[in-house]
């Protein structure tokens, strides 16, 4: 009678060893995009409202959720008020395990009127990409 016990129990850790376990990472979880923001070339944030060909830098804190590192592209797409893109851009780097990184692409508006910033962050970039985290976005007036 324990003999059948201890195999049932060698059988349950066996399968259960076979689950992937609750604290996992699913794909879009494996990097975090927090704090979209424009700043200036020195890194201080300046607010949404910028002028005509004012250099502005489309910066986020980038996050390697995982134990590993991650080669990363930091990709940024400008749509204007009709949905079409004016700005594209991408930043090519390394996360190491856990780090964070606040990379920025600089965009200079050549027309006034209301913009979204659109950022990802994507591992194999330009071929067979995935995405690390889902994008975010930034809601850009030019005057």
């Amino acid at each position: 009678m324990l003999y059948k016990g201890i195999g049932l129990f060698t059988i349950l850790i066996i399968i259960a060893s076979g689950f992937t376990p609750a604290f996992a990472l699913t794909e879009l979880e494996r990097a975090s995009i927090v704090d979209p923001r424009l700043v200036n070339a020195f890194g201080s944030p300046i607010g949404n409202l910028i002028n005509v060909d004012q250099q502005v830098q489309i910066s986020a804190d980038v996050i390697n959720n995982q134990e590993k590192s991650q080669i990363f592209a930091y990709l940024v797409q400008i749509k204007n008020e009709n949905d079409i893109v004016v700005y594209f851009g991408w930043f090519l780097g390394e996360l190491n395990p856990h780090q964070k990184l606040n990379p920025s692409l600089s965009w200079s508006p050549k027309e006034p009127g209301e913009f979204t910033a659109e950022i990802f962050l994507w591992e194999g970039f330009p071929v067979n990409h995935k995405a690390l985290t889902e994008y975010t976005t930034l809601k850009i007036n030019v005057s």
